[in-house]
């Protein structure tokens, strides 16, 4: 109860804009939260086969990964504002276009829109919430923010399920058929239309709107070392960069060829509906809020690089019992506790890295750190493809689990290894060569 009081107070004091950001990412969450759960198996209702699925994402990886760079630059002229508009404005677009078409082609290019949207959004968000918010009021509003991107998982998922399964039926439809996900997708457009026309009442942060802004920008340039790109991809410390981005990748590799397709396999080897599997993930992101929400109290005592390789490295043995256990309930639990784990150090590790990256760098970084994300799932996306063709259901997912335990492995030993020294606060300013590699743990 006391934990609760203290983040209640704690969100009176963000910034406004926060609180308005929160408001639309709510929204879009639930969007977001039922496209990531039900997408891969509307596709099955379509008749498209599993290996065509896996090339449809890594379509999206590469359309995200192409468009991160651009966005962060393109927020550092015009504004994260617009960034934000822009992406969820092209996300409605190609969530409306779902509902109309069945083409793979057109599927294809619909989801290139789709991830180039959503990557435009999540580059900038990083950053927006570092500029708006303070010092010691930081880890709770990454942390509630994330948390909210679960609150929407679990009302989404299990409302969303229910009601589309309920109409199907009621309408004499297939519930395996495309019409309860066609519902889905109708539902999805209303809640993320609604997400966008809220985004404009945060401020104008064009840098000519706000003389802070545009000075930080101009100083900004007048410190960019002679000889340097001058694209916004010049950064203060190159090797920093790279050691955070390593354990980013390696992570990605493995995230890349199970998770995205983490419907399918549940489905496939429980014959789950879309209700039951509905239900699975919303327990699943049940779990994960709590442990996003405690988060910031435990890297409080243990310091944010230890709190993360924690729980991160606490997570590793529960995707062997999600990826081998015969019995249902016993791979719900894993699931639920692994997603937890993992995703619990993501609003820590973000805040971390905005603080020890130079306010101009903020949206390079953020921007690097998804297109590294990207290239992941753009190369993992293929091999889950291949392995499923040429290795069948149970062999192709073993193979693939084992292959995620060893680069979560890998990674996270090095994530201690480089990052392992003592922190200091964010008030003493960045620390050269010492950053921290925050990205989405999946």
């Amino acid at each position: 109860m006391d934990r609760i009081q203290r983040y209640l107070a704690t969100f009176g004091g963000f910034e406004p804009d926060a609180r308005r950001f929160l408001f639309s990412a709510l929204l879009a969450g639930a969007a977001i939260s039922l496209y990531w759960i039900d997408f891969n198996l509307h596709l099955v209702s379509l008749g498209i086969d599993v290996p065509t699925i896996g090339l449809i994402s890594t379509i999206a990886a590469l359309s995200a990964a192409i468009v991160a760079f651009p966005a962060s630059m393109l927020s550092d002229r015009i504004g994260r504002r617009w960034v934000l508009i822009g992406g969820l404005a092209l996300m409605t677009m190609a969530l409306g276009g779902f509902i109309v078409t069945s083409a793979p082609l057109a599927i294809a290019a619909l989801v290139a829109v789709y991830g180039a949207g959503q990557q435009a959004f999540l580059v900038v968000q990083t950053p927006f919430l570092m500029e708006r918010s303070r010092a010691e009021h930081r880890s709770e509003l990454f942390a509630v923010a994330f948390a909210i991107e679960n609150v929407t998982n679990v009302v989404a998922a299990v409302v969303g399920g229910v009601v589309a399964q309920g109409i199907a039926a009621a309408g004499g439809f297939d519930p395996g058929g495309p019409e309860p996900f066609r519902i889905l997708l109708v539902f999805m457009v209303v809640v993320m239309a609604i997400a966008f026309a809220s985004l404009f009442r945060l401020r104008n942060d064009h840098p000519r709107a706000t003389r802070l802004g545009y000075a930080e920008r101009v100083a900004a340039r007048r410190r960019r070392p002679a000889g340097r790109p001058r694209l916004g991809l010049a950064v203060g410390d190159r090797a920093t960069f790279v050691r955070l981005l390593v354990p980013s990748l390696l992570i990605a590799l493995g995230a890349g060829q199970v998770i995205p397709f983490l419907n399918l396999f549940i489905a496939g080897r429980f014959g789950l509906e879309v209700a039951a599997l509905n239900a699975v993930f919303a327990v699943t992101a049940l779990g994960t809020i709590g442990a996003i929400l405690v988060q910031p109290a435990i890297a409080r005592r243990l310091g944010k690089v230890r709190s993360v390789v924690l729980v991160q490295g606490a997570s590793i043995p529960f995707l062997l019992v999600l990826g081998f256990s015969p019995v249902l309930w016993t791979v719900v639990l894993a699931m639920a506790v692994r997603s937890s784990l993992m995703n619990a150090g993501n609003p820590i590790a973000n805040a971390f890295a905005m603080e020890r990256v130079r306010p101009e760098d903020r949206a390079t970084f953020s921007a690097a750190q998804s297109v590294v994300w990207s290239a992941g799932w753009v190369v993992a996306g293929p091999w889950y493809s291949l392995t499923q063709a040429t290795l069948g259901f149970e062999t192709g997912y073993a193979l693939n689990f084992l292959t995620i335990v060893a680069f979560y492995t890998l990674a996270t030993s090095l994530y201690w290894w480089w990052f392992r020294g003592p922190e200091r606060r964010p008030e003493e300013g960045p620390v050269p060569g010492g950053s921290l590699a925050g990205e989405r743990l999946s």
